[in-house]
């Protein structure tokens, strides 16, 4: 699969842990160039080092329109060319709480980092994609959009909102070269996981029926695969990553 990422440029959110690094990792063992977003520059830096192709990073909040635009425009200046977003970028917010208990300002911020930073990333680059006739999106959605956990309502719900938008624009940019699709995992096992409550963690993994959590390393083979070429015919779709969870 590694050569058609021949002279391909991706964008990744959230590249400095977690999903995103693991997704950079595979990437560039495939020779793809990349441009690397995360709030956190110093983690940014050292990721940047361990990766054996070529990159650059920047210093972007996803939630604040004019930080993307300017990263974009500058990506493309540097790049020349634009093919791969993946929106990896994502926080959890509070778990293991109620609705009625869950904070407005708590449901706003993940909202405005899930899917408010997806929508604006993939605003700023579908122009560039459009002048190009290609284009690969891949928007990181969860089970969790699809089914809700309890006591997560900030995180499913944003996770539904990236799905639907998934629809939307996979049925808009159809006729153009672009694919549009999601990736809905069940519990892999990153950092973000590892500070959850325990009891949060039980909850969704007693419901995979591989009775386990998902690898970065199977999350990185998947996601690497909605982002090539040979992923031409299908958009505006939400792809399982499961264990078996989702039988639909």
């Amino acid at each position: 699969m590694g050569n058609n990422f021949e002279n391909k440029v991706a964008v990744i959110t959230g590249a400095a842990s977690g999903l995103g690094l693991a997704i950079a990792q595979k990437l560039t063992e495939y020779g793809v160039k990349l441009a690397l977003l995360d709030t956190n520059k110093e983690a940014l830096l050292k990721v940047q080092a361990q990766l054996q192709g070529e990159s650059q990073i920047y210093s972007v909040d996803v939630q604040e329109e004019e930080q993307v635009k300017t990263a974009i425009q500058e990506i493309q200046k540097e790049f020349g060319a634009l093919h791969i977003l993946i929106n990896s970028a994502g926080i959890v917010g509070d778990t293991n709480i109620k609705s009625h208990e869950t904070e407005t300002r708590n449901l706003k911020k993940v909202l405005d980092v899930n899917f408010i930073g997806s929508f604006l990333t993939s605003k700023n680059c579908i122009p560039v994609m459009l002048q190009q006739d290609y284009g690969r999106i891949l928007h990181i959605a969860s089970i969790a959009g699809k089914e809700g956990n309890a006591g997560m309502i900030s995180y499913s719900a944003s996770k539904a909102a990236v799905i639907a938008m998934t629809k939307v624009q996979g049925k808009e940019y159809a006729e153009t070269g672009i694919t549009i699709n999601a990736l809905a995992p069940a519990v892999i096992r990153t950092a973000m996981v590892d500070h959850m409550p325990p009891e949060q963690v039980n909850y969704m993994t007693d419901k995979i029926p591989m009775k386990r959590c998902g690898t970065l390393e199977e999350f990185a083979n998947m996601a690497s695969f909605l982002v090539s070429d040979e992923n031409s015919f299908t958009t505006g779709f939400t792809f399982d990553l499961s264990g078996g969870r989702a039988t639909y």
